[in-house]
């Protein structure tokens, strides 16, 4: 009785309110509101319904746009209330019909999606202070759950009938796929025997006894509810808004061949090289000044070369997870000069403190950290006329390996956000990550600045590799040619744990954790085995286990 799998191709990963099919965005004043409404046939493929608000891609890349789009188009909003317009239910979460079916690197690639959805909405939350209230009308199931732990509060309406639940191990023999387990007890400080319970109970808690478990933070009868829930995103969003004023995020200008192996956009070039397995990604240094003041960086909005260049970085990379999946290693290059890069990093840093200057860091941030989330190997290259600097900088010290070409006209620059302006997933610097062992070693290097050269930046640590004329061409083709020839499995799995480093917090926990061990579980036969948990879902057929524990 095996599922068959099918492939799923997300149709863009852009969107605007006036685009979504199953959210509705409402703004008054400083309260807005995110009204769930999953249009049942809404799906990215037509063999299943997204019945009782679950949701697939299609839904979570308008969560996504929403959540982006408040953070700098309306710097008024100081709280958002996540809710549902469909009756008795809040959000069933993930579409199983959906999972069962879609092959395994999709389902991977989902989760890590919608992980960076929610994590998204927590910095927001922590460096914006937009706070999200999980107001659950009804039933919130699985990843509608994981939606609301990602909410600064979660309400629950009480109406004998509602509840929360984590159902995915005794339903489905695979976690939570959306941090859930983490944030339980990390984020929620649950007692972790009561999140035992709790987590092989496949109906759940209702109001009263998950308000006792810790599972939610209020409840209110169904007489109550609207008002209830009114007075408390009141309460949230009694705060000085961040700015009179946003910006618009106008849509991404980025040229695609008809084959789809070569995208352009005004500061970045990916280019794909199928029977290599080689994706070539360039970022180019801005060629116009950097703004002057405040009012030059709201005039420049979205298109300031700090915001563009980084959103078209983010569409290229989830191209590259989501419809280029046999590329197995990425080369990064950073061409132009390296002054106008740091041009703008130091006008955004002598705006500190304002809150479009923030929201452009904090996004280039959430940005790379995106990128060292990509399960593909990175190189980064550094060759005459690069500009690995300053923020660029960041992609190299992400990488894998670094290669410099040692030859005039190769430099790099290390500039003074590298002490931690773009942090990883840990808190920690790209420098003290690469650095653990050797703390010192990051004032020096951010003491040292640039331009250094080859030598210089082997000294200090700062690149793998400084190959010279002569064996630069053998030595980087040969070591991309064996790094595709190994296994891709393996690969992820080595590269995660060296791109971890130092002490974990709950984001990574979420992030690397999960993704480790929901890689492993949801390929096992338990769940999508011809008899697992996940294959049989909604058949009168129980699944069988090999009850032995490995």
């Amino acid at each position: 009785m095996g599922t068959v799998q099918r492939e799923t191709r997300v149709p863009s990963f852009e969107t605007h309110p006036s685009q979504y099919r199953h959210w509705k965005l409402q703004i008054d004043g400083s309260v807005a509101t995110l009204l769930m409404d999953v249009v049942e046939a809404g799906g990215l493929r037509d063999d299943y319904l997204l019945k009782q608000n679950s949701y697939d891609m299609g839904v979570d890349v308008e969560l996504s746009d929403a959540i982006e789009r408040l953070r700098f188009e309306h710097p008024e909003v100081r709280c958002c209330v996540i809710t549902s317009a469909q009756p008795k239910v809040f959000c069933a979460g993930a579409n199983i019909l959906m999972l069962a079916s879609s092959t395994h690197g999709f389902k991977v690639n989902f989760c890590r999606y919608t992980n960076e959805t929610r994590l998204g909405m927590e910095d927001a939350s922590m460096r914006s202070g937009l706070r999200f209230l999980a107001a659950c009308n009804g039933t919130a199931a699985g990843g509608g759950y994981e939606l609301a732990l990602a909410a600064d509060e979660i309400w629950l309406i009480d109406d004998g009938n509602a509840a929360v639940s984590l159902p995915e191990v005794p339903l489905l023999a695979v976690l939570p796929g959306t941090g859930g387990l983490t944030r339980l007890v990390d984020k929620r400080k649950v007692r972790r025997d009561l999140a035992d319970v709790f987590c092989t109970r496949a109906e759940g808690m209702r109001a009263r006894d998950a308000l006792k478990m810790g599972l939610i933070d209020g409840t209110y009868a169904r007489s109550k509810w609207t008002d209830g829930m009114a007075t408390e995103a009141r309460r949230l969003a009694d705060r000085p808004a961040r700015s009179e004023r946003g910006i618009a995020l106008l849509p991404l200008e980025i040229e695609v061949s008809a084959d789809g192996r070569h995208r352009r956009g005004k500061h970045t070039e990916l280019r794909i090289d199928a029977d290599r397995r080689v994706a070539e990604l360039t970022v180019f240094a801005p060629t116009g000044a950097a703004p002057s003041d405040e009012a030059a960086l709201s005039d420049g909005g979205c298109r300031t070369w700090s915001m563009a260049a980084f959103r078209e970085l983010e569409n290229h990379l989830l191209e590259l997870r989501f419809h280029q999946d046999v590329v197995g290693v990425i080369t990064v290059r950073a061409s132009g000069d390296a002054r106008a890069v740091l041009a703008h990093d130091a006008a955004l840093a002598s705006l500190a403190g304002t809150w479009l200057a923030d929201e452009i860091r904090w996004y280039q941030g959430r940005v790379l950290r995106r990128f060292d989330q990509t399960a593909r190997s990175l190189f980064a290259i550094a060759e005459p006329g690069s500009c690995f600097a300053g923020s660029l900088l960041e992609l190299a010290l992400a990488a894998d390996r670094v290669y410099m070409k040692d030859a005039g006209g190769t430099a790099i620059h290390v500039g003074p956000g590298q002490d931690g302006t773009w942090p990883t997933t840990t808190g920690a610097s790209r420098l003290a990550v690469r650095f653990l062992g050797e703390p010192e070693k990051v004032g020096e290097a951010v003491a040292a600045g640039g331009p250094l050269d080859a030598s210089e930046a082997m000294e200090r640590g700062l690149v793998t590799f400084a190959p010279d004329d002569i064996d630069w061409d053998d030595e980087v083709r040969i070591a991309v040619e064996e790094r595709v020839s190994l296994s891709p499995d393996a690969l992820t799995g080595m590269e995660q744990n060296l791109r971890c480093v130092g002490v974990e917090n709950g984001d990574s926990k979420i992030f690397g954790r999960l993704s480790a061990w929901q890689n492993w579980i949801v390929q096992r036969p338990h769940a999508v085995g011809e008899e697992g948990a996940l294959t049989l879902y909604g058949h009168p057929t129980r699944p069988r286990y090999d009850w032995r524990r490995t």
